[in-house]
C-alpha cells in the first residue's frame, strides 16, 4: 500500500472486469515449496500483521508496546514494519530518506519489542514519491543510476534486518514501472543475500505479480492483493468467496508454474461501505460499514485457507499512530475492535495475552 495512502482509481475498472470477467509463507526452491519456519502458525502459514510508519518517530512511540500486545492477541504470528524512502519525480534516480523515514534506531526497538511479544518480523521497506505520485508510476530517466541507489537503499535494511534478527525481508514493493528488469533485479537480490539469509520475497501489486520475472531468483510470490470483488457494496462473505474463486484458480495455477507459494505480503478493507470495491482505496465511501469489511476479512480466509499453495496473509493494517492518521479510525483499514477484529481472533484463535511461540 503506497504511502500516499491511495491507489490509483484506474486500477478500479482494470482489476473489476479482471473479476467479473473470470477472472498465512514459506520459502522454496526450483522444484517445490519449501518447509515452514518457526513463527508461522500450526498449519505453517503466515498470519500477519502490517504496522506502518509514516515518521521518524512513529516506531519510538510510547504506544509501540500496547499495539504489539493487541496484534498478537489476534492471533497473528507476524508484524511487518514499512520504513520509507523518498524519490522527488517518477523520472527521478535517488532514492533518500526524510524527516518521514523511520529511524534505525526506532527500527532495532520495535523489532526487539516485537520478538519480546512473540511476533515474527517482515521488513518491507518501501519507495514512494515526494508529491504523492504513485509508486507503480516510478521510470526513471537513468534506471542503471535509480538501481544503483535503489541497491544501496534496499542492502541497508537488509544489513538492519539481519542484525536485528528479523525473520523475513521484502526486496521491493509495488514497483511496477521498472520490476520488468531482470538483470538489474537479479543483480539487486543477489546484494541482498549477501548479507541477509532468512527468506525473500518481492510485494508485486494483484495487477503486476504476472509481469514479474523474478520469481525464480526469491522464496516466495509476495501478492498485495487488492483485487475488486464486485461492483456493488455487500456485507454477503459467501457472495465475495465467490468472487474470489476465478483468482484462486487463478493464482493456483500460476504458484504451480513458478513452484513457488504465495503469500499475500498486503490485503485488507476500510471500515467503509463499498470497500470490497476498491479495496486499495482509502476513500471509497464517507459511510462506516464496519460489517462489509469483516465480510471481507472472513471471504479472504475462507477461500484460500485450504489451498496448499497458499503461504498466508499479512493484513493492511494495524491502527495509526497518534496523531498521525489523516482517515479517521472509524473508516480506516484497522480491524481493531471492530467485527473484522473477531473474525481474526475466531479464525486465528486470540493469545489472550499468552507468548506466543
Amino acid at each position: 500500500m503506497s504511502t500516499t495512502r491511495k491507489k490509483a482509481v484506474a486500477a478500479l475498472a482494470a482489476a473489476a472486469a479482471l473479476v467479473l470477467g473470470g477472472c498465512s509463507g514459506e520459502p522454496g526452491d526450483d522444484s517445490a515449496p519449501g518447509p515452514s519456519p518457526s513463527g508461522s502458525a500450526a498449519d505453517g502459514r503466515v498470519r500477519g500483521m502490517t504496522l506502518p510508519s509514516w515518521s521518524a518517530d512513529d516506531y519510538d512511540s510510547p504506544r509501540a508496546e500496547a499495539y504489539l500486545r493487541d496484534i498478537a492477541h489476534t492471533g497473528a504470528r507476524w508484524v511487518v514494519f514499512t520504513p520509507t524512502w523518498y524519490q522527488k519525480s517518477t523520472k527521478d534516480a535517488e532514492q533518500h530518506p526524510t524527516e518521514e523515514t523511520a529511524s534505525d534506531a526506532s527500527l532495532r526497538r520495535i523489532t526487539d519489542l516485537a520478538h519480546r511479544a512473540g511476533l515474527k518480523v517482515m521488513l518491507k521497506p518501501h519507495v514512494d514519491l515526494v508529491d504523492g505520485t504513485d509508486r507503480a508510476e516510478i521510470r526513471p530517466a537513468d534506471r542503471a543510476a535509480w538501481f544503483t541507489s535503489y541497491e544501496k537503499f534496499i542492502t541497508h535494511y537488509a544489513e538492519l534486518a539481519r542484525d536485528t534478527g528479523a525473520e523475513r525481508f521484502v526486496v521491493g514493493t509495488e514497483l511496477a514501472g521498472v520490476s520488468g528488469d531482470l538483470a538489474a533485479w537479479r543483480k539487486v537480490i543477489a546484494a541482498v543475500r549477501a548479507r541477509y539469509r532468512e527468506p525473500l520475497t518481492y510485494a508485486a501489486n494483484y495487477d503486476e505479480y504476472a509481469q514479474v520475472p523474478f520469481w525464480p531468483e526469491l522464496d516466495v510470490i509476495g501478492i498485495d492483493a487488492y483485487w475488486p470483488l464486485g461492483s456493488a457494496p455487500t456485507a454477503d462473505a459467501a457472495k465475495l468467496g465467490r468472487a474470489w474463486r476465478p483468482v484462486a484458480d487463478e493464482l493456483a495455477a500460476f504458484a504451480g508454474r513458478q513452484h513457488r507459494k504465495i503469500l499475500f505480503t498486503e490485503a485488507g478493507y476500510t471500515s467503509q461501505r463499498g470497500s470490497t470495491t476498491a479495496p486499495y482505496s482509502w476513500t471509497v465511501s464517507k459511510r462506516q460499514d464496519t460489517d462489509e469489511q469483516a465480510a471481507g476479512y472472513r471471504a479472504l480466509l475462507d477461500a484460500f485457507t485450504d489451498r496448499d499453495w497458499w503461504a498466508g496473509v499479512c493484513w493492511w493494517m494495524w491502527d495509526d499512530w497518534p496523531d498521525s492518521g489523516e482517515t479517521p479510525a472509524g473508516l480506516a483499514y484497522t480491524p481493531h475492535g471492530k467485527p473484522a477484529e473477531e473474525v481474526l481472533r475466531s479464525r486465528w484463535g486470540s493469545s489472550d495475552g499468552a507468548t506466543i511461540d
